[in-house]
């Protein structure tokens, strides 16, 4: 696992390419609206914005804001394909599959293809080869990613250029990948504002991931279900709506995230138990020099923690 830095030198022309975006909810939306602002910032840019969507009104409403070009019907997408020189995937993970493999034979030539899912092994280990550039099928180069970014909030109303804006981004290039379509599609994540990409292979990504983000939604949504009643914030100082935010979870994505990654995810819960459950034990018999210990080497952790974030 190695992760990039400010070294890195952008790649240009970026502005002259043509980006696809097949769905243009939170995440597509952000995208699309990032590459307008960040890449296409000379008014004789010669790249276009391209939008798939099973929701045609979300798609007029883009192309009025003057985030996209031109948008596609789900039925026509293939068309959309073909004039792509780079395809960002942002749905849920089964539909991101099913998706590669219908559309395979439609991607344009040696075109670069990402996407935004959570969970990996499952899509990866289920892909066509012809993504990974090893036979004729397609010219086409599958690059997954999964942007380190989010909101609560859902679709494109709450889209937004700057969600990515100092955030994480996670690369899984497979070994026969092109080192020019590695170095595009990084130069594009450090544009829209993210600053720090690691690359790494999917089981590491999805074991890390299932910790970093899955449980921690876990956690607050069982934090949220434990409540005695709905007026507790009344009695809160910031520490439970900092640790509950995210509860106000996409359900049916997260179910999908969730089942996906259950094997990883259920190893991590198990730990969060144990870990629980001696704190527990800690108060329980009032071992106060225990858990004096016990948080003081937390404390510790945590702090270096934020000094390794972005080494």
């Amino acid at each position: 696992m190695n992760t990039a830095n400010g070294n890195f030198e952008i790649t240009e022309n970026l502005d002259s390419l043509t980006y696809g975006f097949l769905g243009l909810g939170l995440m597509g939306g952000s995208f699309a609206k990032a590459i307008r602002t960040e890449i296409f910032t000379n008014e004789n840019s010669q790249g276009k914005i391209l939008a798939s969507d099973c929701r045609i009104q979300t798609l007029e409403e883009a192309k009025k804001d003057g985030i996209i070009d031109e948008y596609f019907s789900v039925e026509n997408t293939k068309e959309m394909l073909k004039q792509c020189d780079v395809v960002f995937i942002c749905l849920y993970p089964k539909a991101t599959l099913e998706f590669i493999k219908n559309n395979i034979q439609f991607f344009k030539e040696n075109s670069i293809v990402t996407d935004i899912s959570g969970v990996k092994t499952e899509l990866i280990e289920s892909l066509p080869l012809g993504l990974q550039g090893l036979n004729e099928k397609t010219t086409a180069q599958f690059i997954p990613g999964h942007p380190m970014a989010g909101s609560e909030k859902e679709g494109y109303l709450h889209s937004s250029n700057k969600i990515f804006n100092n955030r994480n981004y996670i690369l899984m290039p497979y070994p026969h990948t092109k080192e020019e379509n590695i170095k595009i599609l990084k130069s594009i994540i450090y544009k829209i504002g993210f600053t720090n990409i690691i690359t790494t292979d999917y089981k590491t990504h999805d074991h890390k991931i299932a910790f970093t983000s899955q449980l921690c939604h876990i956690i607050a949504s069982a934090l949220v279900e434990s409540a005695e009643d709905t007026e507790i914030t009344q009695f809160g100082g910031g520490s439970f709506e900092d640790l509950t935010r995210i509860a106000m979870i996409n359900a049916p994505l997260w179910t999908e995230l969730f089942l996906a990654n259950k094997i990883e995810l259920l190893s991590h819960i198990e730990s969060f138990e144990k870990s629980l459950n001696k704190i527990k034990l800690q108060i329980e018999n009032s071992e106060e020099k225990k858990l004096q210990e016990n948080l003081e080497l937390v404390r510790s952790k945590r702090i270096l923690m934020v000094e390794n974030q972005g080494k």
